[in-house]
C-alpha cells in the first residue's frame, strides 16, 4: 500500500471517530437547564428555563414545567414572553406544608408556555421569579416536558444521580446553598443592598480638601506675582530717578 493511500485511510478513520464522538456528545449537551443553577436557601430568586431545540425537522411548540410539591413555593410569578401564551396552574398539595409564611395547602404545580416556536438551531429562555426557597433541602427539581410540532414529546424528568453522573434526560435542577452570614434571607441584590463603605463616605471631604488646597495655592501664586510686579515697578522708578539726578548735576 502506498504512503498516500495510508494517509487517506488515516484521515478517513479520524474523521469517522470525530463524527461519532460529536454525535454522542451533542445530545448530552442539548438539554433543558435552569439558569442560574444555584440560589440561597430562604431567599427569592429569578431563574430562566433555557430550552434548546434539538430537532432539525421540527420546532418546539410547548413547554411544561412542573413545580415541586414536597417543597412548595409560596410566591411564583412569570415574565411575559412575546409570542407565547403562559398558563400558571395551581392545585392542592398532597399534604399541608408548614413554612415561615404559614401552612400551605395550595401552590403552583405547573407553568405551561405554548403558542410560540423555537426553530431548529435556536433556544429560548422562560423566566420565572419565585420564593421563598426552602431551607430544609439542598436542591429543587423541575421536571419539564418539551413538545415538538411533529407531535414528539420529550420528558426531562430524571433526577440527579447519587454518583454525580448525568442521567439520560436530566430534569432542570436548582441547587440551594446556605444563606451567607452577612446577607439577609431574602436574596436581595448585593449591589443595591450594600451599605456605604468608609471610602464612599470619605469621598466628599477628600475632594473638598483637595479643592481647598488648590485654591490657596492659586491665591498665593497670585499674590506672589503681584508682589513681583510691584518690586519691578519700584526698580524702574528708582532707575529713572537716578538718571534724572545725573542729568541735573
Amino acid at each position: 500500500m502506498s504512503l498516500s493511500a495510508v494517509c487517506r485511510r488515516a484521515v478517513t478513520v479520524t474523521a469517522g471517530v470525530t463524527a461519532l464522538t460529536l454525535g454522542l456528545a451533542l445530545p448530552a449537551l442539548a438539554h433543558v437547564t435552569i439558569n442560574p443553577g444555584s440560589a440561597q436557601q430562604g431567599g427569592f430568586t429569578k431563574v430562566a428555563f433555557r430550552v434548546p431545540n434539538e430537532r432539525d425537522d421540527a420546532s418546539t411548540s410547548k413547554i411544561e414545567v412542573t413545580f415541586p410539591s414536597d417543597h412548595p413555593l409560596p410566591f411564583v410569578s412569570v415574565k411575559p414572553l412575546p409570542g407565547w401564551d403562559v398558563k400558571v396552574t395551581e392545585g392542592k398539595l398532597p399534604k399541608p406544608v408548614a413554612t415561615e409564611y404559614g401552612e400551605i395547602t395550595e401552590s403552583v404545580t405547573k407553568v405551561t408556555w405554548s403558542g410560540g416556536k423555537i426553530e431548529p438551531g435556536q433556544f429560548q429562555e422562560f423566566e420565572v421569579s419565585m420564593g421563598a426557597l426552602p431551607k430544609d433541602t439542598d436542591h429543587l427539581v423541575f421536571p419539564t416536558t418539551q413538545t415538538y410540532t411533529g407531535g414528539e414529546v420529550v420528558k426531562w424528568a430524571d433526577e440527579p444521580k447519587a454518583d454525580g453522573s448525568e442521567p439520560e434526560h436530566p430534569a432542570p435542577t436548582l441547587k440551594l446553598t446556605p444563606a451567607s452570614a452577612e446577607g439577609d434571607d431574602h436574596g436581595h441584590d448585593e449591589a443595591s443592598a450594600a451599605p456605604l463603605t468608609p471610602s464612599t463616605t470619605d469621598a466628599a471631604p477628600t475632594v473638598a480638601a483637595i479643592a481647598g488646597t488648590d485654591s490657596s495655592d492659586g491665591t498665593a501664586r497670585l499674590l506672589g506675582g503681584a508682589g513681583l510686579l510691584v518690586g519691578l515697578a519700584g526698580l524702574v522708578v528708582g532707575a529713572l530717578g537716578l538718571r534724572r539726578g545725573g542729568r541735573t548735576s
